[in-house]
């Protein structure tokens, strides 16, 4: 019979969400795998949880290793199979707030890039849901203005 103990190391702990201070940083990181993430302090009342399987335990494990590399996600897959309350979820395990825009066809360049002035000035995560009913010609100054979000990011400009 095998021990019910995990080793640091193994997979099994290592994919889970685990909440360490660190003495370096003085403060709370998140890790999961390789991604190491910073603990936000925005208190947001007591919500309930979202309901964690494989696939959104698979999808939390995605996002935190492409946001320690500074890259945004785009979890995909059929309507209602909760992309957007996983993308919540996470940033409320982080503490942080998540803004949910519904886009559409009336959404225009002008339009994402207030939504994109108040995120950065806020430190908000932005979930743009049905973000493929957004016209062509938006999209690409929507791609323009989240490749000039990234490359601050990785200068950690301010």
């Amino acid at each position: 019979m095998r021990d019910s103990k995990l080793s640091s190391k193994e997979f099994a702990w290592e994919s889970q969400l685990r909440f360490y201070w660190s003495k370096v940083t003085d403060d709370i990181e998140v890790q999961q795998c390789t991604g190491v993430l910073s603990y936000e302090y925005e208190y947001m009342g007591l919500n309930s949880r979202l309901v964690i399987t494989p696939l959104t335990d698979r999808c939390i494990m995605t996002l935190t290793t492409a946001l320690t590399f500074y890259l945004g996600g785009a979890p995909a897959g059929p309507a209602g199979t909760g992309k957007t309350e996983t993308v919540r979820d996470l940033a409320k395990a982080l503490a942080l707030r998540c803004l949910v825009t519904c886009c559409g066809e009336t959404l225009d360049s002008f339009a994402v890039g207030m939504c994109f002035m108040g995120l950065i000035q806020t430190g908000f995560w932005g979930c743009f849901d049905e973000f493929n009913r957004i016209n062509r010609d938006v999209l690409s100054v929507v791609s323009a203005q989240i490749k000039t979000i990234q490359n601050g990011l990785v200068r950690k400009s301010k």
